[in-house]
């Protein structure tokens, strides 16, 4: 019987134990994973410590006898620690090497260290693992005074939670701007001045120093000065946890994940990455990336199990539509926006426009703002910004199919589009924001 290992219980490595036994129900499946759980939202943890969700248990997916029913079979709070290419095997505590004839990795990512004195401190919350987001959502009851470090796609959703749950919340950033490796200034000011209504206060410009307090957090030091801090939320920048991989030889890519072809196959026969351990190529610019969503991981853990248990499938190129709420707004877009395309030396001209949700006389009306990146000429669609109200997660995906598809402005501005008052206005902000480009830099 061939053995497909997959470390790592995550959405990939969950999403490669059934991309296995899709294609053969015979094929033995062990997860390893170092928690305690599997198959459960991490993405959904800040909603709860915002008090949105009412608890943890809705963000379980299965109960673990689903697996067992599927064959899956999960080794819980279990950790591997090392992988012997040459001749298949994984060395695993307690267990001692395990033999596999397929191997998935899906190691997931880790936090970048701080690097700052302090960070050994009691107080430092790493958002990642249910059961300890259960213990801290209990501490929360009795912080005051929180600090969250970073502005990441994290830092932004915590700086939100905490502010909502009444915690007086501080936000530190080297950055001119909050989320500024994705999103551009003009997106975000808005999402600023509504943390600022909510009582967050926001140093941008500002570099950590250390922590402080004797052994447990009291304060945070700032290039800026000192905050206090019953809690440290640490949101710095996701980095594959790629040590496993990089002892057993593994190719890395300039993000420090594995590099990976169409099928989610390593450098190694037999051996495939997926997740947020795995560097993928960006669609318009070709630049490898890592650290994606969730959705991108399971459905390269589906690829990646496919693919190991037999079959054929593929993983294309990423164009990344992505949205979140943030203070009081939603955000979100598709490939890149106006400040990396400028920082990348992309050349790209500009359409935007202020539109609405929905018909201006319907109760509940939203602002929308959508800002479309194209190639200059050709007018082909290569990145999008947005902010709004509401409508922002469809308009994403879809102008993320559309740069996908080599779909122009001029495409755009005379695209259909629904009219319903309720739920659609007569002039859809997308046509605004690509008539808007044709008119100003449609003449070549």
């Amino acid at each position: 019987m061939p053995r497909t290992v997959i470390i790592g219980g995550g959405a990939a490595g969950i999403g490669a134990a059934g991309g296995v036994k899709a294609v053969d129900k015979n094929n033995e499946v062990i997860v390893y994973t170092e928690f305690e759980d599997v198959a459960y939202s991490p993405c959904g943890i800040p909603y709860v410590h915002g008090k949105e969700i009412d608890d943890f248990q809705s963000l379980f997916l299965a109960e673990k006898e689903a697996y067992v029913r599927a064959g899956i079979d999960i080794r819980y709070e279990t950790r591997v620690n090392g992988i012997d290419i040459h001749d298949k095997v994984v060395h695993v505590e307690r267990e001692g090497t395990v033999r596999w004839d397929r191997l998935v990795l899906a190691t997931g990512f880790d936090y970048a260290d701080p690097d700052v004195p302090g960070s050994d401190l009691d107080g430092l919350y790493y958002v990642k693992n249910i059961r300890r987001a259960m213990e801290w959502d209990k501490i929360l009851d009795t912080v005051k005074h929180a600090v969250v470090v970073h502005a990441t796609p994290l830092g932004v959703e915590m700086v939100t939670a905490l502010a909502h749950r009444g915690i007086e919340t501080h936000l530190i950033d080297p950055n001119p701007w909050a989320l500024a490796d994705v999103a551009d200034p003009d997106i975000m000011a808005p999402v600023e001045e509504s943390w600022r209504e909510m009582g967050a206060t926001l140093h941008f410009n500002t570099d950590l120093k250390a922590f402080l307090g004797e052994g447990r957090i009291r304060a945070v030091q700032t290039s800026e000065g000192e905050l206090p801090a019953d809690v440290a939320v640490i949101a710095t920048h996701k980095v594959p946890n790629n040590a496993l991989a990089a002892e057993a030889g593994l190719e890395l890519g300039s993000t420090g994940g594995v590099v990976v072809d169409q099928t989610m196959a390593t450098s190694t026969p037999g051996v495939y990455a997926a997740g947020d351990v795995a560097e993928l190529p960006h669609g318009v610019s070709g630049i490898g990336l890592q650290g994606l969503t969730g959705s991108h991981a399971y459905a390269q853990g589906k690829v990646a199990g496919t693919n190991a248990g037999g079959g054929t499938k593929n993983y294309q190129p990423v164009y990344i539509p992505w949205a979140t709420p943030a203070g009081k707004w939603i955000i979100g877009g598709a490939s890149f926006g106006e400040t990396t395309a400028t920082a990348l030396g992309i050349p790209h001209v500009v359409g935007q426009a202020q539109g609405i949700s929905r018909a201006r006389y319907f109760p509940g009306v939203k602002p929308v703002k959508v800002k479309l990146i194209a190639e200059p000429k050709s007018l082909k669609l290569i990145g999008a910004q947005m902010v709004g109200g509401e409508g922002i997660k469809e308009r994403a995906d879809f102008l993320a199919t559309a740069i996908k598809f080599g779909l122009t402005m001029r495409d755009l501005a005379s695209m259909e589009n629904v009219y319903s008052p309720a739920i659609g206005a007569l002039n859809e902000p997308i046509v605004l924001a690509a008539t808007n480009g044709v008119e100003t830099h449609g003449t070549g």
